[in-house]
């Protein structure tokens, strides 16, 4: 399973959840008692749980120092081996999590042993990840570094909607709904924005992808070609940033797939 930090998941998750939570809708979280919320990460989901809900919502995650940031209740976990008796709650969720598991199928089992009534997941589809930009290379140079990163990525990061995988483990009365997390920069840039940007025109951002690139169909000219592509890209949004011009806007759908025990 892929490794994250703290600030790569405040910044991939920044606003989620924050205009419209229509799509959490089949959740039913205002009458849930107890919500186990599965690779919590730094508790972006487990907030918004807990702002939709009065019953008790535990963060859960195999990473104690992510975990550190979530106030308790919290469980030191892996998802494919719950650390909870059966019927221990009445929904468990997830959100961005089987995409980088090399079985999400053991999870979601997992995942109804553990609930008495539904589990949820809440998974992109990161082959359908569209950006509009004010600079004309950017969106076709992330088209393009996505599409090697998904040849070599060793999970499936294009899961999406998940109804086969909770067919397959005996959920019933499955339900799927889209949600685009939307995502925009513009003036007046926050510290987020201004150092990804630096991170574009140093090539540190595409650096942290380089063993799942490689990994793939992509030579190391490939992979240097796309970064010296990548960093002029970004040295063109510091220079529209400086002259306040810069605007971005990257949308990646998520789908809320729900299910009943």
């Amino acid at each position: 399973m892929r490794q994250f930090t703290a600030e790569y998941l405040d910044a991939t998750r920044e606003g989620m959840w924050a205009d419209s939570r229509e799509a959490l809708g089949p959740l039913d979280l205002p009458r849930r008692e107890r919500v186990l919320d599965v690779g919590a990460g730094t508790g972006e989901l487990t907030r918004v749980l807990r702002a939709e809900t009065a019953g008790e919502v535990v963060a859960l995650d195999a990473d104690a120092a992510l975990l550190d940031e979530v106030p308790p209740p919290r469980a030191l976990g892996d998802a494919t081996r719950l650390p909870f008796r059966e019927d221990a709650v009445d929904l468990v969720v997830c959100q961005a999590l089987l995409v980088n598991l090399p079985d999400p199928g053991a999870a979601i089992r997992e995942f109804a042993r553990v609930s008495r009534d539904a589990v949820a997941a809440i998974e992109p589809d990161n082959s359908a990840v569209s950006i509009e930009s004010t600079v004309e290379a950017e969106a076709p140079l992330a088209a393009r570094a996505r599409r090697r990163y998904l040849e070599g990525v060793a999970t499936d990061a294009t899961l999406g909607g998940v109804r086969g995988l909770f067919e397959d483990a005996g959920l019933q009365e499955i339900e799927v709904t889209r949600y685009d997390h939307v995502r925009s920069v513009a003036p007046p840039y926050s510290e987020t924005a201004v150092e990804a940007a630096r991170r574009k025109a140093s090539g540190e951002g595409l650096a942290t992808d380089r063993e799942q690139i490689l990994a793939g169909d992509a030579t190391r000219e490939d992979y240097d070609d796309l970064r010296q592509d990548w960093r002029a890209m970004g040295r063109e949004v510091v220079a529209q940033m400086q002259a306040g011009e810069y605007r971005q806007s990257e949308t990646v759908p998520f789908f809320v797939t729900v299910g009943r025990v």
